[in-house]
């Protein structure tokens, strides 16, 4: 377009997202050129609710499916945009409603808690959502005797022992954390014998033994602000480490292992925000029945949390 000559990506997105009213979101695992465009940066619940209190018309969700969908849940009278359709989530497509619904006529005392990292009709078939952040308090405060854990078997494990409570868990799991072993978290504390050691409990159990702390993005995010923490480990997806290092110049971060990658988070480009911005497309919708429901259990997380 000939206005746009010799204009920068980022001030193409700037004029764009005052014409279109938009709020720009990015996870915390985005592309650092893609963070640094960001109104917020942070993680999937929390980017959703800061999006719902503002007064912006289009939401632009820099992550995967299932974070623009909790926007389009949170917000229904806001235009939620995905500037790349094909950003999945492999650990949210590993459970259906479907199925669900039949593991629920196996246990049907148990009290659902669902996993942010899920699709809304899967948040809907629920009881209770919850993060990674607030999980061990969302089943700490519940009565039950018997729940019901979806979909991710690490998060679940981690919260069980934590509680000590009886949980029964679906084996999904993210393909990007389990990809973070033992032996790389010993061999990054014998090449940095001083720094902490924080990991994501998605990771693997004989992971989350080795860690100092387990903790979710945003809690990544305090823990290096610490004035004690002047190195630190990092188990989780690599794209974090471009936020605690711009955040924390001086400072040294170290990846558990470059192979956490997680390949739908890094799909989304400057270009295609702008393309998703000009076309007002791929436009993210929940159903209202559906929106309803999985709003029902991302409200009654918030009441016990």
């Amino acid at each position: 377009m000939a206005n746009n000559q010799g204009k920068s990506p980022e001030e193409r997105i700037l004029k764009l997202k005052e014409d279109r009213n938009a709020v720009i979101l990015v996870h915390n695992y985005q592309r650092p050129e893609v963070q640094d465009i960001g109104d917020f940066v942070g993680d999937s619940l929390e980017l959703s609710q800061k999006a719902a209190a503002t007064g912006a018309d289009v939401i632009v969700f820099c992550g995967v499916h299932f974070m623009a969908e909790t926007a389009a849940i949170l917000s229904p009278q806001k235009t939620v945009l995905l500037p790349d359709p094909r950003s999945g989530c492999p650990m949210a497509d590993m459970i259906t409603a479907e199925q669900l619904r039949e593991k629920k006529k196996e246990l049907p005392n148990a009290t659902v808690v669902t996993y942010v990292n899920s699709s809304a009709e899967v948040k809907a078939e629920s009881d209770y959502c919850c993060t990674s952040a607030n999980g061990v308090k969302v089943v700490q405060n519940l009565d039950s005797q018997e729940i019901l854990f979806v979909p991710d078997q690490y998060l679940g494990d981690y919260i069980a022992k934590t509680t000590g409570k009886k949980m029964t868990l679906w084996p999904g799991y993210c393909p990007t954390h389990v990809r973070i072993l033992p032996e790389d978290i010993i061999r990054r504390k014998k090449d940095y014998p001083q720094a902490h050691v924080v990991v994501h409990p998605e990771c693997r159990p004989d992971v989350i033994a080795l860690a100092d702390e387990v903790l979710s993005t945003s809690g990544i995010i305090r823990y290096a602000a610490r004035e004690d923490v002047s190195e630190l480990i990092v188990g989780t997806e690599v794209g974090i480490l471009h936020r605690l290092r711009k955040e924390n110049p001086g400072k040294k971060f170290i990846a558990a292992s470059e192979k956490a990658v997680c390949p739908d988070m890094k799909r989304i480009t400057l270009e295609k925000v702008i393309n998703s911005l000009e076309t007002m497309t791929p436009w993210v919708e929940v159903p209202e029945e559906i929106r309803v429901k999985a709003k029902a259990a991302v409200d009654r997380m918030l009441a016990v949390v």
